[in-house]
């Protein structure tokens, strides 16, 4: 006996076969019926990527290669301040920024830790705003560039970042009405302008 081969019909089976054939009855209409070719192999599958190979190569701490360093953070402090609404008067919010009001008392922060500087810009706040000032100073400096080259990136300045958040949240917030970067004459980007709300 032959051995058969995988796929393929021997001359006797081909004859049984077409006999089989001739005393089918089509189950559909001859013109919807399409033959197929048992002896045709089937087209291979293309095998899914890998894992591995989707995966950018990457080492811990290493710059991303597809945007420079600092794009990757969240908008600056500046930036958000910037694009604050204004809910002081737009006249006065001006002269402002142009430097043109004198800051009525100023509160220099430079070198302070986070622990010492939170209580003690509290207190130059609402004593501020109890004794009816309407604008001060605070001074945070631009600050060292801490960033370390690990995988997080480090905003400069610790203190220049965390201000206006102490400033936007209570207590501080019930008496400050504006926070805005201040203009070169008094400290620029190292410093902030606080416009307090009138007392009661």
């Amino acid at each position: 006996m032959r051995r058969r081969v995988k796929g393929k019909l021997s001359d006797d089976d081909r004859d049984v076969w077409n006999e089989v054939k001739k005393t089918a009855t089509p189950m559909m209409r001859a013109e919807f019926v399409v033959s197929r070719d048992l002896s045709a192999k089937s087209p291979k599958k293309t095998p899914p990527k890998s894992l591995d190979a989707m995966i950018t190569q990457f080492e811990v701490g290493a710059r991303s290669a597809r945007t420079p360093m600092g794009h990757n953070l969240a908008p600056s402090v500046s930036q958000r301040l910037a694009h604050a609404p204004v809910e002081m008067d737009r006249k006065k919010f001006g002269k402002m920024k142009k430097g043109k009001l004198k800051p009525e008392a100023r509160l220099d922060l430079h070198g302070m830790t986070l622990a010492h500087a939170h209580p003690a810009l509290q207190g130059f706040i609402l004593s501020s705003a109890a004794a009816g000032r309407r604008l001060v100073l605070v001074i945070t400096g631009k600050g060292k560039d801490r960033d370390d080259g690990g995988p997080i990136p480090i905003r400069r300045g610790v203190l220049k970042n965390q201000v206006p958040h102490w400033l936007h949240q209570a207590p501080l917030r019930s008496v400050v009405m504006q926070v805005n970067e201040a203009h070169l004459t008094h400290g620029g980007s190292g410093a902030y302008y606080v416009y307090l709300r009138r007392n009661r």
